[in-house]
């Protein structure tokens, strides 16, 4: 069976705060409180359907993050129940709901590169990722 591998961009917002212990998210609504510290990129445009395709193929993956020239990258595995099409949600912990893309992730929110988080803090500041099968 062929692995998939799937790109999507997101944007930054002045709320975003990337200090959430636990996870991190993307989603596709265009606006952020401060309540949702655990968002790292809004106006997510991933298409829900090679998402679940990629669900479907791959059991652990590898998260790309690139902005502003700065990259990190979170290792997770896949939840086989994940089915939304306006969030992604990635945790450290094994709490699965339909939201829950990945699982046992090496990274939540305050653990990524601060430098990313400073950028998309920009609502001009676009971010690239990358979930590439392992």
């Amino acid at each position: 069976m062929k692995k998939t591998i799937m790109h999507f961009c997101c944007y930054g917002h002045k709320s975003i705060l990337g200090t959430h212990p636990t996870t991190f998210e993307f989603t596709k609504d265009v606006y952020l409180t401060e309540k949702g510290n655990c968002i790292i990129g809004i106006k997510a445009d991933f298409d829900a359907k090679e998402l679940l395709e990629l669900v479907k193929k791959n059991n652990k993956v590898k998260i790309v993050l690139e902005a502003n020239f700065f990259k990190d990258e979170i290792i997770a595995i896949v939840n086989k129940r994940f089915n939304h099409s306006k969030e992604i949600v990635i945790r450290l912990g094994q709490y699965i709901s339909e939201r829950t893309f990945a699982i046992d992730a090496n990274k939540a929110a305050k653990h990524v590169n601060r430098d990313i988080i400073n950028a998309m803090k920009n609502p001009e500041q676009k971010m690239h990722v990358t979930i590439l099968p392992l």
